[in-house]
């Protein structure tokens, strides 16, 4: 199933936090089927790190965690300003219907536990993405700059109040440098978002996208850097 930018948020990537081998296979391979990339970690730490690069469309998040607390992971994703709006299905051991209404009331969006059906999972995480992308209706026009701004759903970029022409790839590079404003992007990570495993692609095509999109900016293409050797970033 080819769900390659699908919604707003075009990576379709998923992590998943659970201390259980198994479950964090299934997971990987399960999801991966149905066209998501799916990060896995089995403790809290190494959870934590992934965040501070990158951000994922969704969380699966296991409550009872070798070093932490899920809840407590839960509650620091939903006061943290780069993380609050990420949907969190928990997924836990624990049937008791208090531990449900806890994760529900510090903003978990769905919730279920083990042993549980891989479809199931699937079709509730299709389904917190598209709550999630209603949401977010009212964030859709990104500015950038002075004079740049993006029209996400009408999938348009103004210069000076003008349209510029972007290709669906030119589009979805700048979005993904904006998701990340001010972190560094490198080459093979802008390619997984954009392609994932479809079709072999060579870091020099991500060049020559980023070259076409300075060029229809004008000046201001010089929010988008060049980190020699690393990759780009948009800085205003």
């Amino acid at each position: 199933m080819n769900t390659k930018f699908q919604n707003l948020k075009r990576t379709n990537l998923i992590a998943a936090v659970d201390d259980e081998e198994d479950i964090r296979e299934l997971l990987s391979i399960g999801l991966s089927k149905e066209g998501y990339i799916v990060e896995t970690f089995e403790d809290g730490k190494n959870f934590e790190k992934f965040l501070e690069k990158e951000i994922p469309d969704a969380i699966i998040l296991d409550i009872m965690l070798s070093d932490s607390d899920g809840i407590e992971i839960l509650k620091y994703l939903k006061s943290n300003e780069r993380t609050k709006d990420i949907p969190v299905i928990m997924l836990t051991a624990k049937a008791d219907e208090s531990d449900k209404i806890v994760g529900l009331e510090l903003g978990a969006d769905d919730y279920i536990t083990k042993p549980f059906s891989l479809k199931e999972l699937a079709a509730r995480i299709k389904a917190v993405l598209r709550r999630n992308v209603i949401k977010k209706d009212d964030s859709k026009i990104i500015k950038l700059g002075k004079n740049v701004i993006i029209d996400l759903l009408k999938h348009q970029v103004l210069l000076d109040g003008k349209d510029v022409k972007f290709s669906s790839t030119e589009f979805n590079i700048i979005i993904i440098l904006t998701e990340h404003k001010g972190w560094v992007i490198s080459r093979d990570k802008l390619i997984r978002r954009l392609w994932g495993n479809e079709k072999i692609v060579i870091p020099r095509t991500i060049d020559v996208h980023i070259k076409k999109i300075r060029e229809k900016l004008g000046k201001s293409g010089n929010m988008i850097k060049t980190l020699r050797g690393v990759g780009y970033k948009i800085e205003e």
